[in-house]
């Protein structure tokens, strides 16, 4: 993981690239890869989750409050729509900001400490900056070290995602493997389905490691792939191996 500070940083920037983004984008227009979603759902969705991580670091919560608690209920002109985005992304690098990231507090996931949050929120923002990425036309890229502690973020804390995902409990299996390499970083992540969980590690490539289904791709790309923006015939994923594997952890793996 990197630092409680780096990951402020970070989510700051992405925050403003997704703002930015707002200034493009027409509110009506669907988003591809949130299909029934408009702009207007992307936005007040990621603001609600700002406000709601705000709301929770900012009381140390110890125990799940709803995020209505917290956001309430998001302005219906357009025109405030922006502001309203805005203002909770300060809100939330404020609090993250001033947050000790050694605060024990509820979380979702396995980390019950406020840094689970700033890397948490970080990740959040990266996917839905691609969501508007996507939808205004744009390349979507990662750096590649972002990308490899985004795989780790995610696999990491997809096995607490049961209780609002309940696909996830269906990742179980014989012992079958999947490997996810980055192309340009050298990183693999290989997962094994067992009967009453998934296990992860991450290694080089370079190991000499069997996987009944694997997908390569530069790790930006990988990353999109993991969260669904990147498809199994997007032509910039390579996929081998067991095609129907890889089809029951796509489709249960979604969040």
């Amino acid at each position: 993981m990197w630092t409680h500070e780096r990951y402020c940083d970070e989510t700051e920037r992405e925050v403003a690239a997704f703002a930015a983004g707002l200034e493009e984008a027409e509110l009506g227009a669907p988003v591809p890869s949130c299909p029934g979603w408009t702009v207007r759902d992307l936005l007040r969705h990621l603001s609600t989750t700002h406000r709601w991580a705000e709301g929770l670091v900012r009381t140390a919560a110890a125990r799940p409050r709803s995020p209505r608690h917290f956001a309430g209920e998001p302005p219906q002109a357009d025109g405030e729509q922006h502001a309203w985005f805005t203002e909770g992304g300060a809100a939330l690098i404020e609090t993250l900001r001033n947050a000790d990231p050694d605060a024990e507090m509820w979380s979702w996931g396995g980390d019950q400490h406020a840094r689970f949050w700033s890397r948490r929120m970080l990740y959040e923002t990266i996917v839905h900056r691609a969501d508007l990425d996507i939808t205004l036309g744009r390349d979507v890229a990662l750096d590649a070290e972002t990308a490899a502690d985004g795989m780790d973020e995610m696999l990491v804390n997809l096995p607490y995602a049961a209780p609002f995902a309940p696909n996830v409990e269906n990742l179980r299996g014989d012992g079958e493997t999947l490997a996810f390499t980055a192309a340009d970083t050298g990183d693999r992540w290989t997962v094994e389905l067992d009967k009453d969980r998934f296990g992860w590690r991450r290694s080089s490539a370079a190991d000499d490691v069997h996987a009944d289904a694997a997908v390569r791709a530069p790790a930006s790309d990988l990353y999109l792939f993991l969260w669904g923006r990147r498809k199994i015939d997007d032509p910039a994923v390579a996929v081998a191996g067991d095609h129907g594997l890889l089809v029951r952890w796509v489709e249960n793996s979604a969040l």
